[in-house]
């Protein structure tokens, strides 16, 4: 009798254990389902026009739904933020982690980047946008801005620094001028393709780049493709 009653308990535990299993990974599901939905809403309206009631009705729940999952509109706003971040990684970092270091890498970075910003000419960007929105605004959603950006930033200088290592670019190249030229040629065509509508921007993007890696390459390590673009830019 007493060893039924253990087992009937153990089963009770078990299946308490699994029924609550399940409710945290439909919980995590929503709440990723909710962030997406919050990331698409704040490419059009910005992360300052975010609210917990405007996301609610995308999802077409109710606001204490929402809010169940992250208490504040400042925390919905923050988890945007490290979302879009995950993305950004995945669709530039780790793919341009394939190329081989020094100026391969670099290379790749900003092909990558380039991609992404087609993209964004359309959907806009939420490290600009928000950079716009909360840059005198102290508080941890800029903070979480600034770090994302801060954290990207450094990742393409670490490609840089590499490149020194494998003496692919001058030893006395300045990386953080080269880190400074290659984010406000990303600047640069976000304002001129997104905001003027000037045709051509991403094509001189690139001859931006191609003319900034020229002058801090090793003349061994300019390729033929570099070289020409070079002559392409004096001409």
């Amino acid at each position: 009798m007493f060893v039924h009653a253990l087992t009937a308990k153990k089963v009770r535990a078990s299946v308490a254990a699994a029924t609550e299993g399940r409710a945290l990974q439909k919980g995590q599901q929503t709440k990723l389902a909710i962030v997406d939905a919050a990331l698409g809403l704040a490419t059009q309206i910005g992360l300052e026009g975010l609210s917990i009631g405007a996301v609610a009705e995308v999802m077409r729940m109710s606001k204490s739904g929402v809010f169940a999952h992250f208490g504040s509109r400042e925390e919905l706003q923050i988890s945007v933020v490290r979302e879009y971040f995950h993305r950004f990684e995945q669709e530039i970092f780790y793919p341009a982690m394939q190329a081989s270091r020094g100026l391969a890498r670099i290379r790749a970075l900003f092909a990558h980047w380039m991609k992404r910003v087609a993209i964004e000419i359309q959907s806009g960007c939420i490290f600009i946008s928000g950079s716009v929105e909360f840059d005198d605004r102290p508080g941890p959603v800029r903070d979480a801005l600034v770090s994302a950006v801060q954290t990207w930033l450094a990742a393409v200088r670490r490609a840089v620094s590499q490149a020194k290592e494998t003496g692919e670019l001058s030893a006395d190249a300045d990386e953080h001028q080269i880190v400074f030229e290659i984010h406000g040629l990303i600047l640069a065509i976000h304002f001129e393709a997104r905001f003027l509508k000037t045709p051509g921007a991403v094509g001189r993007a690139q001859l931006g780049f191609d003319h900034m890696l020229s002058r801090n390459v090793r003349p061994s390590s300019q390729t033929p493709k570099t070289r020409k673009s070079v002559k392409n830019i004096k001409e």
